[in-house]
């Protein structure tokens, strides 16, 4: 689990083709301080586990699962990429519950400055944009960061200047791709709301239960 809190910018150091995975070695400090065989690291938002290091790399597999649903493939060589280590027990909370698995993958389609925020709108798709909701939380890349406003087909939301010193969103453009992941609560409640009853059958997806005669039937009304 993760906070969406940015500890350091990594950078791609090699990557190795294993048929359709990959394993990515990344250069690193701060999240080496105590890391262990097994640890999950986020990269740019994306859990991962770190299989081998040393005092200055670590180095990660990406299933094809993974290369599907994220911008991992695009990487190369060079490249920048958030770092996150798993929360802490007793940590603080200063973002929100991030898993660090990936939604779907959004596109920016506008910039804009607001005296020194920059703010980015992006486009993502239908399954994404259900989630998101106006002053939410949404992950960008591995960042918490709150929804300004949603349209049906895109959101936007406000970088302040130390965000976009400590992470990678300053060098996005216009066109880059990033990765996505809503706020795990929404989806929760939708599932709970719409797929299931009491004798625990489930109803067919987008079936509420929720209804009036649910709701006298069980004594609620």
């Amino acid at each position: 689990m993760f906070t969406g809190i940015v500890e350091e910018i990594g950078e791609v150091a090699s990557i190795r083709a294993t048929g359709r995975a990959l394993s990515l070695t990344i250069r690193a400090n701060k999240v080496l301080e105590d890391v262990r065989l097994g640890d999950s690291i986020a990269v740019n938002g994306i859990c991962l586990t770190v299989v081998s290091f040393d005092r200055s790399h670590f180095v990660v597999d990406v299933v094809p699962e993974t290369m599907r649903r994220t911008t991992l493939h695009e990487l190369a060589p060079g490249h920048l990429v958030n770092l996150e280590r798993a929360m802490a027990m007793g940590g603080r909370f200063g973002g929100h519950i991030v898993s660090g698995h990936i939604d779907g993958v959004g596109r920016i389609v506008s910039i804009a400055r607001e005296d020194t925020a920059r703010v980015l709108r992006i486009a993502a798709p239908s399954f994404v944009m259900r989630y998101v909701v106006p002053k939410g939380s949404i992950t960008v890349d591995g960042v918490s960061l709150t929804v300004m406003d949603v349209d049906s087909e895109s959101f936007r939301v406000s970088i302040i200047p130390h965000t976009g010193q400590v992470t990678i969103l300053k060098d996005k453009r216009e066109g880059s791709r990033v990765n996505l992941e809503c706020d795990i609560i929404g989806k929760y409640v939708e599932k709970l709301l719409t797929g299931y009853v009491p004798d625990g059958v489930r109803k067919p997806t987008g079936e509420n239960v929720l209804t009036t005669e649910f709701l006298r039937e069980h004594g609620f009304a």
